[in-house]
């Protein structure tokens, strides 16, 4: 198969997707351009800011655009191209952009409050108190598991390894800290100078080849560890800082360095026309590199999360995008254009992969290594030397974690905050610490870093589950405000109902795994009881993810019932009495 035929078609159809049924969606849901949004009837100069629509997109655009787009589509090759392709195309189009733009239009319509928060209004306290006992916990997840890969991306001292990809990992480093800098001076002087159209372009792209150019010029040699310190550290700084200062101008800047690199590897497609050299379909049942059975049910649907449809969205829509949006009608491109544009990404990063295959097996590597290797060379033949190439694109890897971390450790500290957190009462005690958001930001960040130290391959498959977990009980919740309000919410019922029976089953096979892992440790430790320290750091790690597991499966199922028991049973009550129940 070509692989310019199969991502023209795909862009084709998510262009068609954002121009038809988004509008469509708007349509049923009804949208008031004069309508004052909580940005701009709350606005506090911290979570709430009103900010121009293309600023508010760069921040989604920018945070939804995690691992997920480039990890999860190249792992799932090995079911075959044309099973990732399928559920990237129609997952995207009919799951993840409905519950994206779901969330944000439901969050932007009740005062910019997250999804716990919409649940207790529309369901219950009891409700709230699970569903953000979850948020937090999968918040810990993701902390974890993208933490570790921007510290071992911006590794540049790994032994072993030829000194040209530890520069490349320095540099991405060092354009990374410039990043950060940059932002905060930017968000000051978007703050005094409020600039738009091509000004406003003209000025972020300048500011992003200068960062570029001084941070390959100057690497920043670190070892992982120190970097993992570092990037805790700004996690910190991002989560207390007010939004306009650091979070939404690095958005801002990092947008222009994605679309670019997504630009880039259509450019690089085009011009090589290459055949996808993997197999279209390899069955049901296949084995992984380590030699272990993957099921194509439930494997693909938790594995290409982002790109087909992800529950850490809806964190972000409702988090943070909601208390930005100025006019209701910048909502749709918001939120389903972002999406559109994360599964062009999506397909972008399955093609590449295709490409640099051979008999049908993809190449060794990490799916970033295979993704960043293929389009730093696709670079080289538009004359951009080879060093420059592999910097621009490492740097593009990190920015793909490091603007969905940061985001995630505010909406982590705001969850755990949200928990204790009982309106019109007085806080006291432990509640008044956990809602102190310096005090909810170290103990998240805490938790995240003991996780991160098991490394991002042990949580990742834990991760994938939550996720999309998260997903269908955001569009049950969802279709509970839609009903209660009036509005269609049937485009959710398909996509929550399959997604919950992926999920149930996912978790279940993980924790039938991890109990099979600790039962095998615990043999090989009595056989062999000379080498305790690697079965420690199995129960180390495995174990605590069983807690994660469990944890996760039975607030899942609370949730999940007490959400469906709101849906389909509470048609005539309104707002106000299921909010007191």
């Amino acid at each position: 198969m070509n692989g310019v035929v199969l991502l023209v078609f795909a862009i084709i159809c998510f262009v068609a997707a954002y121009f038809i049924y988004s509008r469509w969606l708007e349509k049923k849901w009804g949208i008031n351009p004069k309508a004052v949004t909580p940005a701009v009837a709350l606005e506090d100069g911290d979570d709430y800011v009103p900010e121009p629509a293309f600023v508010v997109f760069s921040h989604q655009f920018s945070s939804i655009t995690g691992a997920g787009p480039v990890t999860g589509p190249i792992i799932a090759a090995m079911f075959g191209w044309l099973p990732a392709f399928l559920w990237i195309l129609f997952g995207g189009i009919f799951f993840g952009a409905v519950h994206d733009f779901g969330a944000l239009y439901a969050s932007v319509k009740n005062e910019g409050k997250s999804i716990g928060l919409i649940i207790e209004k529309y369901i219950g306290k009891i409700g709230k108190k699970l569903f953000l006992l979850f948020c937090w916990l999968f918040a810990l997840l993701v902390i974890a598991a993208f933490g570790d890969i921007v510290a071992t991306t911006f590794n540049g001292m790994t032994p072993d390894v030829p000194a040209a990809v530890n520069t490349a990992n320095a540099s991405a480093a060092s354009i990374s800290m410039l990043f950060i800098v940059s932002a905060v001076l930017v968000g000051f002087f978007m703050k005094k100078v409020h600039l738009k159209g091509i000004a406003m372009h003209a000025f972020g792209i300048a500011v992003l080849l200068v960062t570029l150019a001084v941070g390959i010029m100057f690497p920043i040699f670190a070892d992982k560890q120190t970097w993992l310190l570092i990037v805790f550290a700004y996690l910190f700084l991002a989560s207390v800082m007010p939004i306009w200062l650091l979070m939404a101008p690095r958005d801002f800047l990092s947008t222009y360095m994605l679309l670019g690199m997504i630009i880039a590897a259509v450019l690089g497609l085009l011009v090589e026309a290459p055949m996808v050299e993997l197999n279209a379909f390899n069955g049901f049942a296949v084995q992984d590199a380590t030699g272990n059975v993957k099921y194509l049910f439930p494997i693909l649907f938790i594995t290409v999360a982002c790109g087909a449809v992800s529950g850490f969205h809806s964190l972000v829509s409702s988090g943070t995008s909601s208390k930005q949006v100025s006019n209701e009608k910048h909502m749709r491109p918001i939120s389903y254009g972002a999406m559109m544009c994360e599964c062009v990404l999506a397909v972008v990063a399955l093609v590449v992969a295709g490409a640099v295959a051979q008999n049908g097996q993809l190449p060794a590597g990490t799916p970033f290594q295979i993704f960043s290797g293929s389009v730093a060379g696709f670079l080289t033949k538009f004359g951009l030397p080879l060093n420059i190439a592999q910097a621009f694109m490492t740097m593009c890897v990190s920015a793909l974690a490091l603007t969905s971390l940061d985001s995630v450790a505010r909406i982590g500290r705001m969850s755990l905050q949200e928990f204790f957190y009982e309106e019109g009462a007085e806080q006291k005690g432990l509640a008044k610490l956990l809602t102190n958001k310096y005090v909810a930001t170290v103990v998240t960040l805490g938790v995240g870093f003991v996780l991160a130290l098991g490394g991002y391959n042990s949580v990742w498959p834990l991760f994938g589950s939550a996720n999309q977990l998260l997903a269908a009980m955001v569009m049950i919740a969802v279709a509970v405000y839609m009903k209660t309000s009036k509005k269609s919410g049937v485009m959710f019922y398909i996509p929550m109902g399959i997604m919950l029976a992926v999920t149930f089953t996912a978790l279940g096979m993980s924790i039938y795994g991890l109990v099979t892992k600790l039962i095998n440790a615990t043999q090989y430790l009595v056989t062999i009881p000379a080498v305790p320290a690697a079965g420690q750091f199995v129960f180390l790690s495995d174990g605590l993810q069983l807690v994660f597991a469990f944890l996760l499966l039975g607030l899942g199922l609370m949730v999940a019932t007490k959400c469906l028991h709101s849906l389909f049973n509470v048609e005539t009550k309104s707002s106000e009495k299921i909010a007191a129940e």
